[in-house]
């Protein structure tokens, strides 16, 4: 039960943090929205992770370190695929093909190394990946077939997701958040070159900077709180249950997105994807099963 707690609450986290970035994005420029994000996110952590060495006597784990930095990559790489697959579209077929994909690698993988489900969660796990899809299915693209490059990419985007899951289950279990210590670290160089580079191109080309005000860096800063959440409570989900139960609930990360895009924006939830919300809690319900 826990555990589907635990993987609902992370993906719901996921969604917050895109649509803060999302948000934030809209008048500082993507780049820059996650590198403040990212940037906020490793100061939290890292201040988190001195706290538990000097109070509870943790020490420093260089694997847990080195695969959050490599998970940083996967991560990374994952995104700018997703996005360039987006820009392809059409998103209604891409966007829930990469969410699928990253749910089915962890699963394939924690099957792999022998974890099994009691019947009901079998079920509950083929609701989840259907609760995936629609959730994150994008009406009002019409009849539009894929091009091969859209898939492609998409698929690549999905697996990369996945494997950084997986490197975030091969983290030790007492590492507490030290993984996303090492992901931040990454993160914040890749980005932050990702963001200085955007902001010469900008100049160069006699563009006037993005100037922040309080809603989009609040957004910014936001992001960067909600993020390192969600990739802590995958951390905690993945030590107390199993891979294949969280790598599914993880998947389901558009919700967080679309339920405040509904509340904060007013923006209309399609009707297919409030199946998928109700499909979502029956499929978690299901997963706490024993």
């Amino acid at each position: 039960m826990i555990t589907a707690v635990v993987g609902l609450v992370a993906a719901l986290s996921y969604g917050a943090a895109d649509f803060l970035g999302g948000t934030a994005s809209r008048r500082l420029g993507a780049p820059v929205a996650t590198a403040i994000a990212t940037a906020t996110g490793l100061v939290i952590v890292t201040l988190v992770t001195l706290g538990s060495i000097l109070w509870f006597g943790q020490s420093w784990s260089a694997e847990a370190l080195l695969l959050g930095g490599v998970s940083s990559l996967a991560g990374s790489l994952a995104i700018l695929l997703l996005y360039a697959a987006l820009a392809i579209g059409p998103m209604s077929i891409l966007s829930p093909l990469t969410a699928v994909l990253s749910a089915i690698v962890p699963m394939a993988w924690g099957f792999a190394h022998g974890e099994r489900l009691g019947p009901w969660q079998l079920v509950g796990l083929a609701l989840a990946l259907v609760a995936v899809v629609l959730v994150g299915f994008i009406p009002g693209e019409g009849a539009v077939r894929p091009r091969p490059a859209g898939l492609a990419l998409a698929t690549a985007s999905g697996v990369l997701i996945g494997v950084f899951v997986i490197l975030l289950d091969a983290a030790p279990d007492d590492s507490f958040v030290q993984p996303v210590v090492g992901n931040r670290v990454v993160g914040v160089v890749l980005l932050g070159a990702i963001a200085g580079i955007w902001m010469l191109r900008r100049r160069a080309r006699g563009e006037v900077a993005p100037r922040p005000d309080r809603r989009s860096l609040a957004s910014a800063v936001g992001a960067g709180l909600t993020d390192p959440l969600a990739n802590g409570l995958i951390l905690y989900g993945l030590a107390i249950g199993q891979l294949t139960v969280m790598s599914v609930l993880i998947a389901l990360y558009p919700a967080g997105t679309i339920l405040l895009a509904a509340i904060v924006h007013k923006e209309r939830v399609a009707p297919v994807q409030w199946i998928g919300l109700a499909l979502a809690l029956v499929a978690a319900g299901l997963l706490a099963v024993r």
